[in-house]
């Protein structure tokens, strides 16, 4: 997920008012449940929620809403919240990487509180910044006492997910060759393009998917190359000349993702597929 949001900067930080908040994903104010769901439904507004995580010190720093097909659901739609501390600040240089925890909610049934850790790397001070990977996660439904639940639960997935912030110091050191960054990229690829049967069908290549955009990303250690695949991944961008169905060239480009599910999954997968990386090199995650 990419948000950039001058309310976000890591030089002059400062969290999202719920003005900012409700422009960005209104679904967060939603009092009621759709209309689709059952008594059994229990429609806790995220705001509520979010209420209850600033008294603990978590701010929102980010937030997106998915697109919702039917018009009568957009004031439920599935949301995501980005929240970070700023009890223990710190200056930040282009380059660190953070913990966030990210909050996904929606009250048309499309979602269950969903709390998530994700590390984010920052590309300006600015708060351009984008996330490296969505690590551990917790699920709450939409019954009892969700508040406390989700509290509780954000505690659980950020005491989890500060053991994967080793993982830039640690795969920096860890040194690929050629053929390894290869076969990153070709597993890189098929996480973004393949099908649910593992084919692909898009004339980018592997070696796309780790060709740095820019000149700080041209090294051959793992934590670079998961960096330059993530963003080819996720960001879109990449071009390249395939054939149509009547074998007639045709130029491709590939979009970003926006989705909020599929980027929590690719995120995740290109994770996990550098951590196994890694064991295989002989240095697993310190916990």
């Amino acid at each position: 997920m990419r948000i950039y949001t001058a309310t976000a900067r890591f030089d002059t930080g400062r969290p999202l008012t719920n003005d900012e908040l409700f422009k960005a994903a209104p679904s967060i104010f939603s009092t009621t449940a759709h209309h689709s769901r059952s008594d059994r439904f229990q429609p806790i507004p995220t705001i509520a929620v979010l209420d209850q995580l600033r008294k603990e010190g978590f701010e929102p720093v980010g937030a997106k809403q998915a697109m919702a097909r039917d018009g009568d659901r957009r004031d439920y739609a599935k949301h995501l919240i980005r929240l970070r501390r700023f009890d223990n600040v710190k200056s930040y240089q282009v380059g660190d990487t953070i913990c966030e925890i990210l909050l996904k909610n929606a009250n048309d049934g499309t979602s269950a509180y969903d709390l998530l850790a994700g590390l984010f790397r920052i590309r300006c001070m600015n708060s351009l910044v984008s996330q490296e990977s969505t690590i551990e996660t917790v699920k709450v439904r939409h019954s009892g006492d969700v508040a406390s639940k989700v509290i509780e639960g954000t505690y659980t997935v950020l005491s989890e997910a500060q053991k994967s912030l080793a993982a830039p110091d640690q795969w920096s050191r860890i040194t690929l060759t050629d053929r390894e960054r290869e076969a990153f990229g070709a597993s890189a690829r098929l996480l973004r393009f393949g099908d649910a049967d593992g084919n692909t069908d898009t004339p980018i290549t592997a070696a796309q998917m780790v060709r740095p955009r820019r000149r700080d990303d041209i090294a051959n250690d793992l934590w670079t190359t998961f960096n330059v695949a993530q963003e080819n991944a996720i960001r879109g961008g990449l071009r390249a000349t395939g054939r149509d169905a009547n074998n007639r060239p045709r130029r491709v480009t590939t979009r970003g993702v926006n989705g909020i599910d599929q980027d929590v999954k690719l995120n995740r997968a290109l994770f996990t597929l550098a951590a196994e990386m890694a064991k295989l090199k002989g240095v697993p995650l310190a916990a």
